[in-house]
């Protein structure tokens, strides 16, 4: 029996199957490994990928790129709000939530990004069918460590839309490690293992503690600033810098001549990872006029100088977050199609001189390869017949706060459990609130990252017709998070005995 692992990733997807004990990455029909996450919509058509980002130029305000960004998110969501801004095909607000309009001619259509994504699920699920000659469904889908509960449900729905079986939903860097068989093949002993992971859009930095086969995450952080996409734009834009050399005409400003210079800066910087130089030429860039222009691997590496330092610094504050030293990290693993430039890997390498830094899978590739391998374990194929538990222990993304007020009347939060607790834990709170209530309000939040303001009530729960007295009422509260990321809360006022309860799903 086989299964598959897909990665849905905010520019790229990648698909991979288990089969006979080994996981692989399968090209699509266009012969690549990687397709871009590019939904491209026509009169009678919609178009996935490559031909669609190609077409992107002629195409732009019918094109959806980038929709994991919005997907499972309110219009009013900060971070919607921003691709909102972004976005070449208009996005409107339907019922407070994010809806594509598309203009193909005679109707204009509202699409929901659901309705995208499952189309780019769909793609994964035939890439992967067609190489292995039948039609399994089992997957195991790859979600950011920091996505909520609404995310993750977009997420799952939108893949099981498209036809497939999920058997569950695994964070990124587990599935980086699962990739390498870290903790698998000596079980015993305690290690560290960081994370690298630069895709097209975002920079995130893990650091994992593994423990007889089990995975911890100690400390994550995400950058939406800093991506492969930075790169891309800081070489187009030298290659606009030349152009106005030569032809004495600004095209910064044009945004067809800057999509046609994006595309070209992209291939260059794929082409840099493996040669000292590339040539960028593009036919009838502005006006009838060609641009040639050849970029050497210095020259770029001087451009994203000041890239490449905010690309590595997230790895220092997150050692010192979690009190570590370079040489407490035994193992760094390398994530996302921009990990694999030379430049970048050199200076995590001097950060780490006598670390291991594991490259042999491709970066793009070991995220679906891990979902794969963790596909064949759930199916029980893996010749090792470890138990799930034996893979990975689930964490809390988010800080889960509980609202309390301070002696002045203000509101005060008290993290409960920090992002990062391992699943399933337990928690016992003490709320106190003055004797001549009869009522008192419970209320959770979740936050995400330190120190950050509550973002979402994810829970409230009610204790009525308390009894008058003079002293206070000593609320015990006791929540339960379990795995899946659901809290189970109880409050019982302790003279009275009187007690309630609720159970809410909340990101995990």
């Amino acid at each position: 029996m086989a299964a598959i692992g897909v990665h849905f990733g905010y520019t790229c997807a990648c698909v991979a199957i288990f089969k006979d004990g080994r996981a692989d990455v399968v090209a699509n029909d266009a012969g690549d490994r990687v397709t871009p996450v590019v939904v491209a919509y026509r009169e009678t058509e919609q178009i996935v990928g490559i031909a669609a980002k190609q077409g992107r130029i002629r195409n732009a305000t019918n094109t959806v790129v980038k929709v994991k960004q919005i997907l499972g998110r309110s219009f009013d969501d900060p971070e919607a709000q921003k691709h909102i801004a972004e976005s070449k095909c208009t996005v409107v607000n339907k019922d407070s939530k994010p809806r594509y309009e598309i203009d193909t001619g005679e109707v204009t259509k509202i699409v929901s990004p659901d309705e995208v994504a499952k189309l780019v699920f769909h793609k994964m699920k035939e890439t992967a069918q067609s190489a292995l000659g039948s039609d399994i469904t089992d997957a195991v889908i790859t979600v950011p460590f920091e996505f909520g509960e609404m995310q993750k449900s977009a997420l799952r729905q939108a893949a099981e839309g498209a036809g497939f079986n999920v058997l569950r939903l695994i964070h990124e860097p587990s599935a980086a490690l699962l990739a390498y068989g870290i903790g698998q093949d000596t079980p015993t002993g305690k290690s560290h293992v960081l994370v690298y992971k630069l895709g097209g859009t975002s920079l995130t930095v893990t650091i994992m503690e593994v423990n007889s086969g089990l995975y911890r995450v100690l400390a994550t952080h995400t950058d939406h600033s800093t991506g492969g996409e930075s790169f891309t734009h800081a070489l187009a834009q030298y290659l606009a810098s030349e152009f106005k050399k030569s032809f004495k005409h600004d095209v910064t400003g044009n945004h067809r001549a800057m999509m046609k210079l994006m595309n070209s800066a992209d291939g260059a910087k794929h082409s840099l990872s493996t040669l000292s130089s590339s040539n960028c030429f593009v036919d009838s860039l502005y006006d009838g006029m060609d641009f040639d222009c050849n970029v050497s691997r210095a020259r770029f590496e001087l451009l994203c100088s000041s890239l490449f330092n905010k690309s590595i610094q997230p790895i220092k504050t997150l050692l010192d977050q979690v009190g570590l030293s370079s040489s407490d990290v035994s193992k760094v693993v390398l994530c996302g199609g921009s990990a694999r430039i030379p430049k970048l890997q050199q200076m995590i390498q001097d950060l780490f001189p006598d670390v291991e830094l594991l490259s042999s899978i491709t970066p793009d590739e070991v995220i679906p390869v891990g979902a794969a391998i963790e596909a064949g374990i759930l199916l029980g194929r893996d010749s090792s017949s470890l138990d799930e538990d034996s893979i990975t222990v689930d964490c809390c993304a988010r800080d889960i706060l509980v609202k309390e007020a301070d002696d002045t009347g203000a509101d005060m939060y008290t993290v409960l459990f920090p992002s990062g607790t391992p699943l399933p834990a337990r928690r016992q709170h003490i709320l106190q609130g003055p004797g001549s209530l009869s009522s008192i309000c419970l209320e959770l939040y979740q936050s995400q990252g330190h120190n950050s303001t509550p973002q979402e009530k994810v829970a409230q729960i009610v204790l009525n017709n308390l009894e008058p007295k003079e002293e206070n009422h000593d609320i015990v509260t006791v929540v339960t998070m379990k795995r899946d990321g659901s809290l189970h809360v109880t409050c019982t006022e302790q003279g009275s005995g009187m007690s309630e309860a609720v159970t809410v799903a909340v990101a995990s």
